[in-house]
């Protein structure tokens, strides 16, 4: 049985050890914040073109394309098109796989002409949509995808259940912005993406959240990166 004073070095050793944890994941809020609201998130360019997303992010991105192949990248939200102008350039060199991107309204954008590139106008959880979809992916053997739509708890969360049946085994559901509602951004946004990824996990056994996708520690998708088993 261990002495009394065993058991109180124990404890101060777990206590200095949650303690660090506490300062290191304050450490990269405080970062998080800063790049946040300062003038860095959205003044971020791909080829000239504004991506509104964290380039540790993108980092990911690529590693996933150039490892998992994808046929389709399926992505909801199509904005300025950086992103997918991004991933068709990253599937340009490694040689493989195209791109279908989903807005509600791609008429007052001046969006790039890939031939990697297809653009779907509508609703990323309405059953016409849904229907070109099945199209896009018939003889794809490997799909990824990103959701970077409306951001509300209902609306991310319809996406992850009519989505997750596209993704292919060891391939993702990358749920972007899952950093607001005060995780660590945004506390006043409400219920969002991490909420719906919340709900969603306790769902299904098929997906996980991969931690090592945050192994650069700053990314606006905390627990976003879902794998598919």
């Amino acid at each position: 049985m261990a002495s009394v004073g065993e058991l109180l070095k124990t404890i101060r050793a777990g206590a200095r050890r949650s303690l660090a944890r506490a300062r290191r994941q304050g450490v990269i809020d405080d970062f998080h914040l800063l790049y946040y609201y300062g003038d860095t998130w959205q003044n971020t360019h791909w080829m000239g073109r504004r991506i509104l997303k964290c380039p540790l992010d993108l980092w990911q991105y690529q590693d996933i394309i150039y490892t998992q192949r994808p046929d389709v990248i399926l992505e909801t939200g199509t904005a300025d098109g950086g992103s997918a102008a991004f991933l068709a350039d990253i599937c340009e060199l490694v040689g493989h796989g195209r791109i279908v991107t989903i807005d509600i309204d791609h008429s007052l954008q001046t969006l790039s002409k890939h031939d990697r590139i297809s653009y779907l106008t509508g609703s990323s959880i309405s059953d016409a949509i849904h229907d070109r979809i099945r199209e896009e992916i018939a003889e794809a053997n490997t799909v990824l995808v990103l959701l970077d739509s409306d951001h509300s708890e209902a609306h991310v969360r319809q996406e992850l259940e009519r989505f997750q049946h596209y993704v292919t085994p060891g391939s993702y559901i990358i749920v972007e912005d899952t950093n607001v509602n005060g995780h660590p951004a945004g506390p006043n946004f409400g219920p969002g993406p991490m909420e719906a990824v919340r709900d969603f996990l306790n769902t299904t056994s098929s997906f996980k959240a991969d931690a090592t996708r945050e192994r650069y520690l700053m990314t606006l998708n905390p627990s976003g990166y879902l794998r598919k088993s």
